[in-house]
């Protein structure tokens, strides 16, 4: 018996691990462990757990249709799972274990026990890369060294995917009589903890919906992604990061469909579609990233020495940035419409996360830890990635100078104040010309309904560089 253990890979097609689990004729089983302890040390969110378990659900009915039945272990942490799973393979009578593999410490480490447990039992495991498209360690400097630099890497990253190729293989055929299927929602031991199933009808599940998106924005975004990718009013981005972060969709189908496309894989800025794909390399990079620094998992910067910048843990600020009560619009836009959608554009991202770190001076942890509590998305090497590029202690040439200001920010990328209208509707009568910086034309109307600004941008500014020029010193 050969079992395929799904994680953050819940598809059928391009799935290394279920490809190689299936490559002969021998019994197949497949297996999803359910760690609702561990998802909480991890900070996952509630919505993406419901999103995460509803493609499971799917997924348990697709690999029925082929004749594998899909095993649910409940395993509350990963301390206890290498006895759990060993177990579970005694039972079955396993011989071989078939998963992608993981990048982040915690279940590198989780899988290094689980290989010491099934080899007293003679069950060989194979981990494969099913979360890149070109697996960390492939793409090197002239020094044979992992990159710690962007845009080399992604220079680097062209180069190893011409000389590599890929290809995307199709789900199995099936393998035995159709089995039954008993649905998540009427397994007691499932959302035993976890609170209702249900799932958010923004985030339909399944590979068919991650595909038609990819297509759909491949036939009617793609060329214009790089002039209509920062306007959050738009429907300019992809809306594929919670398909790729639960692995619904692989990286490699993103780029074959990007060469489909086109005709060809684009090189260089010039070229159209290339603005696209480069998000897909920077998504690489900091996975590879994650292999590198373990210790980037560990909530440590990248870079060491900003260790001793003087951060703030204001809880009342840290509140009011959570809440979206701020007195920055864009602000207070970008973070009401996380709490109520588990989703935020990537220019918001950018924006929140510099005012947190830059205007507010809070911590980059804080932000980082409440980013994984709210985002269907939520992924380590991205979200940490994201936060330390935006605090100035991450991979980035010229971190410090870059401060972004919420105001002009505002202006620039919403411009008409149509995002900020939806989520702040204490604003939604404001007029254009004062949505951005409202309070003036707030109190001329006698109205007291909507914060003002937490701080002054331009002295908060100096701040955030004097900090950093202050480290220098030292």
């Amino acid at each position: 018996m050969r079992l395929v253990w799904f994680r953050n890979d819940l598809r059928l097609a391009d799935n290394p691990a279920l490809r190689h689990g299936c490559a002969d004729e021998e019994p197949v089983a497949a297996l999803f462990i359910i760690s609702p302890t561990q998802w909480r040390q991890h900070k996952m969110a509630p919505i993406r757990q419901r999103f995460i378990l509803a493609q499971v659900d799917m997924l348990g009915r697709e690999l029925a249709a082929l004749g594998i039945p899909l095993h649910l272990l409940r395993v509350e942490t990963f301390a206890e799972l290498p006895q759990a799973l060993a177990d579970l393979c005694r039972e079955l009578g396993v011989s071989q274990l078939y998963a992608n593999q993981a990048i982040e410490l915690d279940e590198q480490r989780r899988d290094h026990g689980v290989t010491a447990a099934l080899a007293e039992q003679e069950v060989s495991c194979h981990w494969l890369n099913g979360c890149c498209v070109l697996p960390p360690g492939r793409v090197l400097t002239g020094g044979r060294e992992m990159f710690k630099v962007f845009t080399p890497f992604s220079r680097a990253w062209l180069k190893a995917l011409d000389e590599d190729g890929f290809v995307i293989h199709r789900a199995p055929a099936p393998r035995g009589e159709p089995l039954q299927w008993q649905p998540l929602a009427e397994r007691a031991f499932v959302d035993e903890g976890l609170g209702e199933l249900t799932l958010d009808p923004r985030w339909p599940v399944g590979e068919a919906e991650a595909l038609r998106r990819l297509h759909a924005f491949l036939e009617q975004g793609v060329l214009d992604y790089g002039e209509t990718r920062d306007f959050p009013a738009l429907a300019g981005t992809s809306i594929l990061s919670p398909y790729l972060a639960a692995g619904i969709v692989s990286p490699r189908q993103c780029v074959a469909a990007l060469q489909q496309r086109l005709g060809a894989r684009p090189q260089s800025k010039a070229q159209p579609g290339f603005v696209w794909l480069n998000e897909l390399i920077w998504r690489e990079f900091y996975r590879h990233l994650l292999v590198l620094i373990p210790t980037l998992s560990m909530n440590r910067p990248f870079k060491p020495e900003t260790v001793a910048l003087p951060w703030s843990w204001d809880p009342d600020a840290f509140a009011a940035w959570c809440a979206g009560r701020t007195g920055y619009p864009i602000v207070d836009a970008a973070m009401r419409c996380l709490n109520a959608t588990g989703w935020m554009h990537n220019r918001l991202r950018m924006i929140v996360a510099s005012f947190l770190t830059k205007d507010l001076h809070i911590h980059w942890r804080l932000g980082e830890d409440y980013f994984m509590s709210q985002l269907i998305d939520g992924d380590l090497a991205a979200n940490n990635g994201g936060w330390q590029w935006a605090a100035g202690t991450g991979a980035d040439a010229a971190p410090y100078f870059r401060v972004f200001n919420p105001t002009t920010q505002g202006q620039r990328f919403d411009p008409q104040g149509e995002f900020i209208r939806t989520w702040v509707t204490e604003l939604a009568d404001v007029p254009a010309a004062y949505v951005h910086q409202p309070h003036d034309w707030l109190r001329l109307k006698g109205r007291q309904d909507y914060p003002a600004p937490m701080v002054d941008h331009a002295v908060a500014r100096v701040r955030a560089i004097e900090m950093f020029r202050d480290l220098e010193k030292t």
